[in-house]
């Protein structure tokens, strides 16, 4: 794969962007095409696990599990409308807590008819109360907005949330601007949960289809709809790439009220080729440093 040129790069972001691509958080989706993919994973990668209605919260629990015996760092996504009642909480927290699971990703979640927790915050009121055995448990959070809960409701979960979470990623977005604008915004308004930035992987456009199929109809038109943009990206000459997104966000890495922790791939379990994608980033952003310090 070619590493394509991006805008140049200050060699602290340059430094920085080669720091967080190296140990990035992999996701993938709970289907069978992930047995395949996994192989391509980095050795003991942080991989979370997305969770589908059409697939059950317990396929995204065994698949956990399963990446965690394989020295995995995997964690989770519970989503709350996917989740029927507090025994049924209890009991997928059991699960996780015999299979050594430390971390969780508490999300609302897409199921049409929620059984006792509606939403992420409920969620998670409920995990304090009974008791659960992460040391970390992040969140999601959205530069620009939702497609369907308002702002001033998202905003003023997130800021409920924070008492529960321990750090929150940024859902796909693809302007840097609103990224950082976004954020800094929060860090005025009082959050202070450190944040990883969510970047598409490499997608190639028959392959999303293919896996939207597998999801589900119902699951397929929700990922169009929510991802639009990401969609009309792959439609162009050559499929997707997030070589320039890197390269606007990298700035953002150096700014301490940013409070940048990590990168978040979101994969489409497209493991192999994003994996090759990072390769050859990260081996052009090491010659460029290279470069830089022999002239």
């Amino acid at each position: 794969m070619v590493f394509r040129r991006s805008p140049e790069l200050e060699p602290a972001a340059r430094e920085a962007l080669i720091r967080v691509l190296a140990n990035p958080r992999f996701e993938l989706l709970p289907l069978k095409s992930v047995d395949a993919q996994v192989a391509f994973l980095p050795p003991g990668a942080s991989v979370s696990v997305t969770a589908s209605p059409a697939k059950g919260i317990e396929a995204t629990v065994d698949l956990t599990v399963r990446l965690a015996g394989l020295g995995f760092l995997a964690v989770p996504h519970l989503s709350a409308r996917m989740i029927r009642d507090r025994a049924h909480l209890r009991s997928l927290l059991s699960t996780l807590a015999a299979g050594g699971i430390t971390r969780a990703f508490v999300v609302g979640g897409d199921a049409d008819q929620p059984g006792d927790y509606p939403d992420g915050l409920s969620l998670l009121r409920a995990m304090a109360e009974l008791g659960h055995p992460f040391s970390e448990i992040g969140i999601p959070c959205y530069p620009q907005g939702h497609a369907s809960i308002p702002d001033d409701r998202l905003l003023a979960a997130l800021a409920d949330k924070q008492a529960f979470a321990t750090s929150m990623t940024t859902q796909l977005c693809f302007d840097p601007k609103a990224i950082r604008t976004w954020l800094l915004d929060r860090r005025a308004n009082g959050i202070s949960l450190p944040v990883t930035i969510g970047i598409p992987g490499v997608a190639e456009l028959h392959k999303l289809i293919e896996i939207s199929a597998r999801i589900g109809v119902r699951d397929s038109r929700r990922f169009v709809t929510k991802n639009t943009a990401l969609v009309g990206r792959i439609l162009r000459p050559g499929g997707y790439r997030p070589d320039g997104l890197l390269a606007a966000v990298a700035p953002l890495l150096l700014d301490p009220l940013a409070d940048v922790h990590g990168l978040h791939l979101y994969t489409f379990n497209q493991v192999e080729t994003t994996e090759e994608w990072r390769q050859a980033y990260l081996a052009g952003l090491a010659a460029l440093a290279s470069a830089a310090a022999s002239s």
